[in-house]
C-alpha cells in the first residue's frame, strides 16, 4: 500500500475521521477535505509515517471540489481511492420543512460526490484505482421524516452504479458503501424543519456500530474491489431484504422505529 494516495471528504470527525486513521496505518498519503480545517490539522498531527494534505473543502461548491483535486495532483501526482464521505442529515416531515433544508441535502451529499468524481475520476483511471461513495441504509429504503436525506443518498447509488458501468472495461473500482446507525456527529448537525442543526442526538450513541469498526469495513471491502456493502446486520442487511420481499411490512416497522424517537417529527 505504500505511496498510495486517498482522498477522503468529510475527514474531520466520524468515519471520515476514522477511515484516515485506518488508511494512514496501513501506509496511505493522504489528501484529508472538510470545512473545518482546524479540525483537519489536528487529526494530521495524529496521523505519522505518511504524508497528509489538508484542504478546506466545502462541497457544495464546484470551485472548492476542483481546487481539492488539484491540490492532491500537485502534491503527490496521482489518485488511487476518492471516498466521497461527506454528508448531512435531516429531521422533519416534508410538510413543515423548508424547500432549502432539502437542497442543502443535495448540494452536500449528492452534488459533493458530483463534483468530486468529475474532477478526479481521469486520475482515478489512470491508476485503476477506487471510487468510493459512503450513503446509508437510508439510500436502500425510504426513512420518514429525512425525505430529503434518503432521496439525496438514493441519488448518490444511481449516479454510482451508473458510473460503474459506464467504465466497466477501463479498470475502474466502483463501492457504494451503506452504513447504518453509526456513531458520528451527523445526528448532531442534522437540519430541522426551519435549516438550524438539531445539537443533539434522538437515538442511543451507544448501541450502535462505531466509526472505527464502519472504517474497517469499508477498508477491507475496497481492498476486495467489491460494488456494494451494506455493513450493519439487523439495521442493515436485514432490513434491506425484507423490504425488496415484504415492503408493507418494513413500511409500518421504520414508521414505528421513527415515531418512537423524542421529539420525533412524525408525532
Amino acid at each position: 500500500m505504500n505511496n498510495k494516495v486517498a482522498i477522503i471528504t468529510g475527514a474531520s470527525s466520524g468515519i471520515g475521521k476514522a477511515l484516515a486513521e485506518k488508511y494512514a496505518s496501513a501506509g496511505w498519503n493522504l489528501v484529508l477535505a472538510a470545512r473545518r480545517v482546524e479540525k483537519l490539522q489536528e487529526l494530521k498531527s495524529q496521523l505519522h509515517g505518511v504524508e497528509v494534505l489538508t484542504v478546506k473543502t466545502d462541497v457544495t461548491q464546484e470551485a472548492d471540489c476542483k481546487y481539492l483535486i488539484d491540490s492532491a495532483i500537485q502534491k503527490f501526482e496521482k489518485i488511487d481511492l476518492l471516498i466521497n464521505n461527506a454528508g448531512i442529515s435531516m429531521r422533519a416531515s416534508i410538510e413543515d420543512v423548508d424547500m432549502n433544508v432539502l437542497r442543502r441535502m443535495m448540494d452536500v451529499n449528492y452534488w459533493g460526490t458530483v463534483y468530486c468524481t468529475k474532477f478526479a475520476l481521469p486520475f482515478i483511471l489512470e491508476q485503476k484505482g477506487s471510487l468510493v461513495g459512503v450513503i446509508s441504509v437510508g439510500g436502500y429504503i425510504g426513512l420518514p421524516g429525512r425525505t430529503g436525506y434518503s432521496a439525496s443518498k438514493f441519488a448518490v447509488r444511481g449516479f454510482l452504479d451508473t458510473v460503474r458501468v459506464e467504465y466497466l472495461k477501463k479498470g475502474l473500482h466502483v463501492l457504494v458503501a451503506a452504513p447504518g446507525f453509526t456513531t458520528s456527529e451527523i445526528r448532531l448537525t442534522a437540519l430541522t424543519s426551519d435549516g438550524k442543526q438539531q445539537g443533539e442526538t434522538p437515538r442511543d450513541e451507544n448501541k450502535m456500530m462505531s466509526s472505527e469498526n464502519c472504517a474497517y469495513r469499508i477498508f477491507k471491502a475496497v481492498e476486495k474491489r467489491k460494488r456494494k456493502i451494506i455493513i450493519t446486520f439487523w439495521g442493515g442487511k436485514a432490513i434491506v431484504l425484507v423490504a425488496k420481499l415484504w415492503a408493507y411490512f418494513i413500511d409500518q416497522v421504520i414508521y414505528q422505529v421513527f415515531a418512537s424517537e423524542p421529539d420525533s417529527p412524525l408525532k
